[in-house]
């Protein structure tokens, strides 16, 4: 179909990676536990919007630059984990702040607008260079050999990933929102949360500072 093979393989693969912990699996979760699922829809929304552009790239291949070039490498994944550490740092410097909602809502944290959580959800996903490189390795093997337009077949998987994708991100945006519910944490017990959110992000962030180019 549309130049590709072995899709139902590669809808089960792109499933499983989804599935896979991350820094975007987390800033869904933490923002749906701390702000409802509508932040987290939020969030889920921005990744998918960055997931588009390294799916664009790929397939005008602009992402192949990267996977050639160690500057261009090095320029995206340092700006990539600047980023994830400025959140994280961000997390552990911020303070809760006691509201009527807190008792009966989602654990109390400052609030961000949806349009700031899509964007750190856009730009945490977009400055990931791994993620790139990821798409050029990862979905080329289930491109036809003899497609008539690969460009277009590359197109076509990258959505079916992008859109398994939202479906998983959606999926902890709501589940994350229910058990902060149920759980009804106390003021300490979210600044603590908020706090070991903030480490990962910064984990994440040394992470990708450290990677080379597989």
């Amino acid at each position: 179909m549309f130049g590709t093979q072995e899709l139902s393989l590669f809808i089960l693969s792109g499933l499983l990676l989804n599935i896979a912990p991350g820094p975007d699996s987390l800033l869904i979760m933490s923002r749906s536990a701390t702000q409802g699922w509508r932040a987290g829809s939020a969030a889920a929304l921005g990744i998918g919007s960055g997931t588009c552009v390294h799916i664009v790239a790929a397939a005008l291949g602009l992402s192949a630059l990267l996977a050639t070039s160690s500057a261009a490498f090095s320029v995206v994944k340092y700006l990539g984990a600047a980023y994830l550490l400025y959140v994280g740092v961000s997390m552990l410097l911020s303070r809760t702040k006691p509201s009527a909602e807190a008792l009966s809502g989602p654990l109390p944290m400052p609030l961000l607008t949806y349009r700031r959580i899509f964007f750190q959800g856009f730009l945490t996903n977009v400055l990931n260079p791994k993620v790139a490189i990821f798409f050029l390795a990862f979905v080329p093997q289930f491109i036809a050999p003899h497609a008539a337009n690969k460009a277009s077949a590359f197109l076509f998987l990258g959505c079916i990933f992008n859109f398994n994708g939202m479906l998983w991100c959606h999926f902890l945006a709501v589940t994350s929102a229910f058990a902060s519910r149920r759980i009804q944490a106390s003021k300490a017990v979210a600044q603590w949360l908020n706090r070991l959110i903030g480490v990962f992000f910064i984990s994440f962030g040394i992470k990708l500072a450290l990677a080379r180019k597989s």
